[in-house]
């Protein structure tokens, strides 16, 4: 889903680009969305307008765009490769049954690009991202209440937008785009349950932190390793940084520390390397979260955290070096005194440790029938 901060800001141009790019692999489904806060003969953006919203004499309407000759949006998503193209003119009261007729039609499994505001308030896609023109002018009345849903904002000076071809994807039929944040995988723990290295026990014919590696590919600017210094050429094949502890030896938060220092956003997401499965719809939650917070972290239940499955702004380093620098490892001690997120979860499934042999045997006896 595309929105815009502002009026003529190049969203159907960016969407435009979008499906030029993808049309060649995937039919792809265009939409535009006109929410109307009543049937009364004026336009949603002001003045005498020409007309078709206001005779809107239902809750909504949809409509297939056939024609690809013409400016309008509709057509210029025809035009730029979509396979179809619908428009939905809805009451803004009535955004739900009119999103929910519109997907009876389009039907499930299709790969779709909406042009839209409001209809961020009702449908949770994919990824949702919002266009911001050169004008500098204030967010628009639809623009102001869903900017905290905003997975990439994406600046757009007249002439170019500041996003690369490759930073949007569609993996296994999904929309991916990559956050302006780092991930970080945690590798520098001795697996001492486990009894041998966790990080390179084979999920789907490849090791642990390849398959965590690849799920975090298409979402993220940048990836770090964070491990000891002996291991940073065992790792050398997954194409990405390593990050060495300042100081060997002193667990997770020390990790944590240095691979901080080392990325290059400001806003990073860390997981432990025996998390195989990264739920990217709850990190890019917790990404949205820490625009206002420090740190963004699950909690099971009211004292059991998820430290390492969490999202830490560049700006609590200050808060976990005092901690280390008193002697202190446990993650959660770094929190004090910062602006801390909790997100409370249902349960462990949603963050499933691979901790010992019977947990990796559970998990690959699903995944890939392997066991040791």
């Amino acid at each position: 889903m595309v929105g815009a901060v502002d009026r003529n800001a190049g969203k159907t141009k960016f969407v435009g680009s979008l499906i030029k790019k993808f049309s060649s692999r995937y039919d792809i489904t265009g939409i535009k969305v006109t929410a109307v806060d009543e049937a009364n003969g004026s336009c949603p953006r002001g003045g005498q307008g020409c007309g078709v919203c206001s005779s809107l004499n239902s809750y909504y309407y949809i409509a297939e765009e056939t024609e690809s000759e013409s400016d309008k949006d509709t057509c210029r998503m025809l035009a730029s490769g979509a396979s179809r193209v619908f428009w939905l003119r809805v009451l803004k009261a009535h955004l739900t049954k009119g999103a929910s007729a519109l997907l009876d039609i389009i039907g499930d499994g299709a790969v779709s690009i909406c042009e839209s505001n409001s209809l961020r308030q009702v449908v949770e896609p994919g990824v949702f991202m919002m266009v911001k023109g050169c004008g500098g002018g204030k967010y628009k009345a639809s623009a102001e209440c869903i900017a905290e849903y905003v997975d990439r904002f994406v600046f757009f000076d007249g002439n170019e937008f500041d996003i690369d071809a490759g930073e949007v994807e569609i993996v296994g039929g999904k929309w991916a785009c990559k956050l302006k944040a780092t991930a970080i995988i945690l590798a520098g723990g001795k697996s001492t349950r486990m009894g041998q290295d966790k990080s390179m026990l084979p999920i789907s014919s490849q090791p642990m932190i390849e398959y965590i590696c690849n799920q975090l590919r298409p979402n993220f600017k940048q990836i770090l390793i964070s491990t000891n210094a002996d291991d940073v050429s065992k790792y050398a094949f997954l194409g990405v940084d390593a990050v060495v502890d300042k100081v060997a030896g002193m667990g997770p938060l020390m990790g944590i520390s240095s691979a901080l220092e080392a990325s290059a956003n400001e806003v990073n997401f860390v997981i432990g390397c025996d998390i195989p499965e990264v739920d990217m719809d709850f990190v890019r939650e917790m990404c949205r979260q820490a625009r206002r917070f420090e740190a963004v972290v699950p909690r099971i239940g009211p004292n059991q955290y998820e430290p390492l499955f969490g999202v830490y702004r560049k700006s609590i380093l200050d808060s976990i070096n005092k901690t280390l620098g008193a002697g202190k490892r446990r993650v959660v001690e770094a929190f004090e005194g910062c602006r801390v997120k909790y997100i409370d979860i249902d349960g462990k499934e949603r963050l499933r440790n691979l901790n010992t042999r019977c947990d990796y045997q559970e998990f690959a006896g699903r995944k890939n029938n392997a066991g040791f």
